[in-house]
């Protein structure tokens, strides 16, 4: 593995034969969380493959030039061509492996292959999910010196960090960036001492005996498990959402409303979320339309008097999408009136879609205690129907899922993990 500057790029990448260069930067979480997949897959592939890496910040030049626009990102380069998918944000070892294999043969591939060897490490507690609960307990956990590993599919910070702004965190009287508040979050448990396993691939997730497989060959195994991998936004089920995903569809305003400056955005639901992030999607769109299925939005009556007052709110109700469709550049909605059967076409920019969550537990769903919703039930430990596993956060059975309350959960699982083991 080799760092190289914008001078040496046209020798070490366009010359080099077979490589992969990483951008990154430093005070970068993704970065650090890519560092150690990097260096071991550098020696797995090293012989065949160079591994180069270079500082954005200081050749921002040549990062414009190639397009590069976040850290880290990852670019697969085979005799001067750019080949395979560039990889950005919480990359993913399986990701970075299939473009690396694309540059090598079936037989050499076998015998790289054949070299990894499976893994097992041992902890107190394994926490499954990086949000505002899982975190909260990894803190309670390290600062009561349990060794604790927490794993998550992405990076740190769940839901909260692509949420536009944080107005009702205790001790705070300006409402913070959700980015922000989450990284303040992960960046406490991780100085604590907590092991981050984060951006991996989840293989298996076995309760009973308290091991989880990442990356296919990776067990960890643990005394406790807490669950802490909260939901995932809800589908309309309409035909084409899926196909439209990411490219016209999308689940996050915190994410994708900066790309609809002085555009038309149409929004489904009329719920919380589907108001508060319709008001920070105004900020930037020039018309927003909400589709809802009631005849009134449902969200809290403060958040629906600010949207009532906007004009740049259009409202239509009794409504459901039935199809989403392209047309060029723009997004074609088909939506059914619910009363009169009667159909309509809308042409937007774009479309965000926020009506409701489910519970990301289909690993593991089949031998736990739920209730009629999917989430799962758990007593005042946080402590569930398999004995030594906890359940915190959005992913439990609860009237009300907000970041207090997913902090409150953590707090109370390792508190009572931590007596059990001292």
């Amino acid at each position: 593995m080799k760092e190289i500057n914008s001078t040496e790029f046209d020798l070490e990448v366009l010359q080099g034969g077979k490589v992969i260069l990483d951008f990154y930067s430093i005070e970068c979480p993704p970065c650090e969380a890519l560092a150690s997949k990097f260096e071991d897959l550098s020696k797995l592939y090293g012989k065949d493959i160079k591994f180069l890496k270079i500082y954005r910040q200081q050749n921002r030049e040549l990062a414009e030039k190639l397009g590069v626009k976040s850290s880290p990102t990852l670019l697969f380069f085979n005799e001067g061509n750019e080949i395979g998918q560039r990889l950005t944000g919480g990359i993913k070892r399986s990701d970075i492996i299939h473009n690396l294999d694309l540059m090598l043969s079936d037989n050499r591939l076998k015998e790289i292959k054949s070299k990894i060897k499976p893994s097992v490490s041992e902890y107190d507690v394994i926490i499954l999910g990086a949000g505002p609960g899982g975190l909260t307990a990894g803190l309670y956990l390290c600062q009561s010196k349990i060794n604790t590993v927490l794993v998550d599919i992405a990076l740190p910070g769940g839901q909260v960090s692509t949420t536009h702004e944080v107005s009702n965190y205790p001790g705070f009287i300006e409402p913070q960036a959700g980015y922000l508040l989450s990284h303040n979050m992960s960046e406490q448990t991780k100085l604590c001492g907590t092991v981050y396993k984060v951006a991996v691939d989840i293989t298996k997730v076995d309760l009973a005996k308290k091991e989880v497989v990442i990356d296919e060959f990776q067990t960890i195994r643990a005394k406790k498990i807490v669950i802490a991998t909260g939901t995932t936004p809800n589908s309309t089920g309409a035909s084409g959402e899926k196909a439209h995903k990411g490219k016209g569809i999308s689940y996050c305003a915190t994410c994708d409303a900066k790309f609809f400056d002085n555009k038309e955005v149409i929004v489904i639901g009329g719920g919380n979320s589907a108001v508060e992030e319709s008001d920070f999607i105004s900020r930037f769109a020039s018309k927003v339309t909400i589709v809802h299925q009631f005849e009134k939005l449902t969200a809290n009556k403060k958040a629906q008097e600010k949207l009532l007052a906007n004009p740049k709110m259009n409202f239509i109700f009794n409504s459901e999408p039935r199809v989403f469709d392209k047309d060029g550049d723009k997004m074609v909605t088909e939506i059914e009136n619910l009363i009169t059967g009667e159909k309509t076409k809308l042409v937007s920019d774009g479309v965000f879609i926020f009506i409701g969550m489910k519970p990301n537990i289909e690993l593991f769903k089949d031998n736990l205690k739920l209730d009629q919703w999917g989430y799962i039930i758990s007593d005042e430990n946080m402590q569930t129907s398999i004995s030594d596993i906890y359940a915190v956060g959005d992913v439990t059975s609860k009237k009300y899922r907000q970041i207090t309350t997913a902090v409150a959960d953590g707090t109370i699982a390792a508190m009572a993990i931590a007596k059990e083991l001292n």
